[in-house]
């Protein structure tokens, strides 16, 4: 059976801007690695790379509903938001504490990864990074949002926790997550799941 699909032209590009691509692509791995505090369901360490690919999933799942989003923006902002942490590495939020800098440290090292890029992409990457930091655009403050529910949902699979760990993300990232009324609507669902294993692990520890 022959092939009758039509060929694709796709031009071939400048051996240095391949190179710089490639390179890229390479030290981007180093996300792989970049354990983050949680786990998978099997209690295996979570990677930053994999919460950056549900999140990218979350995105597609919920296309229909994101009326008015730039869709393609929104999945850059989901894959761009932490390769800092390549280098830098997951701070656990919390760890985290006003003025440790650490959104400088991962603009910094994310500046240092991006360095071997050809300048036209290292400026679309650097652009997309500042607007997911400064959560102005529709598409940060979704991308924003989705972060924190991606991570909680995350929580609910873990192996089971002590009920301060399910108290804590009742709290986490509200002031994200209430910037809509679909993002509200998908918060009050995994509440609901957290305060249930935060009941469960109440009476085990009773």
């Amino acid at each position: 059976m022959t092939n009758t699909a039509p060929s694709l032209v796709l031009p071939e590009i400048s051996s240095a801007r391949l190179t710089g691509l490639l390179e890229f692509l390479q030290s981007a791995e180093q996300l792989k690695d970049t354990l983050r505090s949680g786990t998978t369901a099997n209690g295996r360490p979570e990677s930053t790379a994999e919460h950056s690919w549900r999140l990218a999933l979350m995105v597609v799942l919920f296309e229909p509903e994101l009326k008015d989003i730039d869709l393609l923006k929104l999945l850059k902002l989901a894959l761009v938001h932490d390769l800092g942490e390549a280098i830098s590495g997951d701070v656990p939020a919390p760890l985290q504490t006003p003025g440790d800098n650490r959104q400088e440290r991962e603009r910094r090292d994310f500046l240092t990864l991006c360095e071997p890029l050809p300048a036209d992409i290292a400026e679309e990457l650097l652009s997309l990074w500042d607007e997911y930091a400064a959560a102005v655009t529709a598409e940060a403050r979704i991308a924003k949002a989705f972060d924190k529910l991606e991570t909680m949902l995350q929580h609910v699979l873990m192996p089971r926790q002590e009920a301060s760990f399910y108290a804590f993300n009742l709290g986490y990232g509200v002031d994200r997550t209430d910037c809509s009324p679909l993002t509200r609507q998908i918060r009050d669902k995994v509440d609901g799941l957290t305060r249930a294993l935060m009941e469960d692990a109440g009476r085990e520890s009773a």
